[in-house]
C-alpha cells in the first residue's frame, strides 16, 4: 500500500480523529471527576468515596495528564513525527489501565462508575484501531511518520471541531450522571466551556479552510502547467 494512496490517507484520518477525540474525552473526564474527588460528602451518591478521597484526587490528576498526553500525541500524528505512534500507544494504554482501575474502584464503592466507563470504552476502541493499523501490510501505507502535515491537517481540523462540539454539549450528554438535588453540575463551568468550545470550532474550521485553499491553489497551478 502506498503512503499517498487514498486508503492510507483515509486510515490516517480515522486514526488522528479517534486519537484527538479520545484525548479530549479523557481530559474532560478527568476534569469532571473533580466534584466527586474534592467534595464527596456533598453528594449522597458519592459519600462512599470519602475514605478514598486521596485516590480520586489522583484520578483527576491522572485523567487530566493522560488527556493532555493524548492531545499532544494527536498533534504529533498530524505533524507526522517519528515518535507519534509510540506516544499514542503509550497514552492509550495508560488510559485503559488507570481508567479500568477507576471503574473497578467506583463499582466496588458505589455500585456504578459512569461516565468513566464511556471514556474507557472509547480509549479501548481507539487502542484496538491503532493496533490494527500496525499490521504490516496496513502499516506500510499508514505509517504516521511518513505522512505529511498538509495531508493530515483535515483530520486535525475535524478532530478539533469534534472536540469543540463535545465541549459545547457536555452539560447535556453528561447531565444524567452529574445531576444531584436537581442541579446539573456538568454545566458548572458553562461560560468557560462555551468559550473553549467555540474557540475549538473556529480553530478546526480554520484548519479545514486553509487546507481547502492550498488544494485549490495547487489545482490551479496544475491546470496552468498543463496549459503551458
Amino acid at each position: 500500500m502506498s503512503t499517498n494512496s487514498f486508503f492510507a490517507k483515509f486510515l490516517r484520518f480515522i486514526g488522528i480523529l479517534l486519537m484527538g477525540l479520545t484525548g479530549g474525552f479523557t481530559l474532560l473526564g478527568g476534569i469532571g471527576t473533580t466534584c466527586a474527588a474534592l467534595f464527596p460528602t456533598k453528594y449522597e451518591s458519592m459519600t462512599a468515596l470519602a475514605s478514598f478521597q486521596w485516590l480520586y484526587i489522583l484520578f483527576v490528576i491522572a485523567g487530566i495528564a493522560i488527556g493532555l498526553w493524548g492531545i499532544w500525541a494527536t498533534i504529533k500524528l498530524v505533524k507526522g513525527t517519528s515518535d507519534s505512534y509510540v506516544m499514542s500507544l503509550q497514552a492509550l494504554i495508560a488510559g485503559v489501565l488507570i481508567g479500568g482501575f477507576h471503574i473497578y474502584m467506583s463499582q466496588m464503592l458505589r455500585g456504578k462508575s459512569m461516565p468513566v466507563d464511556a471514556v474507557v470504552y472509547t480509549t479501548v476502541l481507539t487502542l484496538a484501531v491503532f493496533l490494527i493499523l500496525r499490521i504490516p501490510f496496513i502499516w506500510q501505507g499508514v505509517d504516521f511518520g511518513k505522512g505529511n502535515t498538509k495531508s493530515n491537517l483535515p483530520a486535525g481540523g475535524a478532530a478539533t471541531i469534534m472536540l469543540g462540539l463535545m465541549t459545547l454539549t457536555i452539560q447535556y450528554t453528561m447531565g444524567s450522571t452529574h445531576t444531584w438535588g436537581g442541579v446539573n453540575y456538568a454545566g458548572a463551568f458553562n461560560t468557560s466551556m462555551t468559550v473553549i468550545g467555540v474557540g475549538l470550532l473556529l480553530v478546526g474550521a480554520g484548519l479545514c479552510i486553509s487546507v481547502a485553499n492550498v488544494w485549490e491553489r495547487a489545482g490551479r497551478l496544475t491546470v496552468q502547467g498543463r496549459s503551458a
